[in-house]
């Protein structure tokens, strides 16, 4: 089956995180990703998958000179170095466009590429600090909880990156001209958190953790320890699920109380703490199966690759050192599993320098300058 991104070319700058997984995503797609990695710089990883692999050192002009070459022949370029760094090693995008005006040039940062904060270190942690959606997580009265780095890297991250350069790839098609995509977590967390401004903004959303509907404040809308230690994932916010899970765990209505009386949240939650501390996870897993009631196990990431819907779903499959998640989306119905094949670093070089129009003697004379290498 022919892949929506099939024929097109990017470059990615090697590094960690959301710009590799960026990368991923777009190769999934069907893109042909070249990740330029830098001498002595490989940390193996699920996002180098369907990848191919170049090793340029970047700080020379001779090799920012093989970069440009190979931008003039590319869609789209992703790096998520410090602002600055690329404009000082001559491949910036001001660079880029003047050998390739249609090339779409997509940062990938925490800051931005702008503002006080633009060239300082920082993490995942840091990003969402600042965005009002971290102080938002974790048990009241305690420090709040780091939810991996999946929301700052990887949601207000690569997602966003990967949304602005495909509509930036459909304007360059439309108009054949590229655009700079600047990524910043924080402008993408702060818009992911434009539900819960909403909320605030009908007073329904207060600073104050575990008083609100999704942070764990509501006994419907939480997670239970079971008797082995483990746990279930309570969900059920609309009053029929809730009604629901009422019934399957043989609760009279009345005498739990009123779903949104927050007089009686404070009962509520202990009742269901005692409750599920009477079977184990799979025990109450198995009561909630294939209902309404919104209630799950909390499956560690291990365990998740056997439950029946990811299976379902062509889910979680291990190949090598790695196990991989099957493409997400899916496009119409095609439910082939990834291509796990890694790239070796730099096992690209000689098909790249050939259509790249490198002689042999172009080639060793950038080997004997150490620009790539053998």
């Amino acid at each position: 089956m022919t892949k929506p991104l099939d024929g097109y070319r990017i470059i990615e700058l090697a590094g960690i995180g959301p710009g590799p997984y960026a990368g991923m995503l777009l190769a999934d797609m069907g893109a042909e990703v070249i990740v330029v990695n830098r001498p002595g710089f490989a940390i193996p990883s699920v996002h180098d998958r369907g990848k191919t692999s170049i090793v340029i050192d970047l700080r020379k002009p001779e090799g920012a000179q093989v970069l440009l070459d190979l931008a003039a022949k590319a869609d789209a370029l992703i790096e998520g170095l410090r602002p600055g760094v690329v404009e000082r090693l001559g491949i910036g995008p001001e660079d880029c466009h003047a050998v390739n005006p249609k090339l779409v040039y997509g940062r990938m940062t925490g800051w931005g590429q702008t503002g006080p904060w633009a060239k300082t270190a920082g993490h995942d942690l840091n990003y969402v600090s600042i965005t009002g959606a971290l102080a938002a997580m974790g048990k009241a009265g305690e420090p709040p909880t780091p939810p991996l780095n999946l929301v700052g890297d990887y949601g207000g991250g690569t997602m966003f990156l990967v949304t602005g350069m495909l509509a930036a790839l459909l304007q360059a098609e439309r108009t054949g001209k590229g655009d700079v995509v600047d990524a910043a977590m924080i402008d993408g967390v702060n818009s992911m958190m434009s539900m819960f401004h909403s909320l605030a903004g009908i007073g329904q959303w207060t600073p104050e953790r575990e008083t609100n509907l999704l942070d764990g404040g509501m006994p419907f809308y939480r997670c239970y320890e079971t008797s082995d230690g483990k746990f279930m994932a309570v969900g059920c916010i609309e009053p029929q699920f809730f009604a629901l899970f009422l019934q399957l765990i043989e609760m009279d209505p009345e005498e739990f109380g009123g779903q949104m009386d927050k007089r009686e949240h404070a009962a509520q939650h202990a009742k269901l703490e005692v409750l599920f501390k009477t079977k184990t996870r799979d025990d109450w897993a198995e009561i909630f199966d294939g209902t309404d009631a919104c209630t799950s196990p909390v499956l560690d990431y291990l365990e998740a690759a056997n439950h029946p819907q990811n299976r379902a779903r062509g889910g979680l499959d291990k190949h090598g050192m790695f196990v991989h998640s099957r493409p997400a989306p899916v496009f119409g119905g095609d439910y082939d599993v990834a291509d796990p094949i890694m790239p070796a670093v730099n096992g690209a070089r000689a098909d790249i320098t050939s259509w790249l129009g490198y002689d042999d003697d172009k080639v060793a004379s950038l080997i004997d300058a150490k620009i790539l290498t053998e």
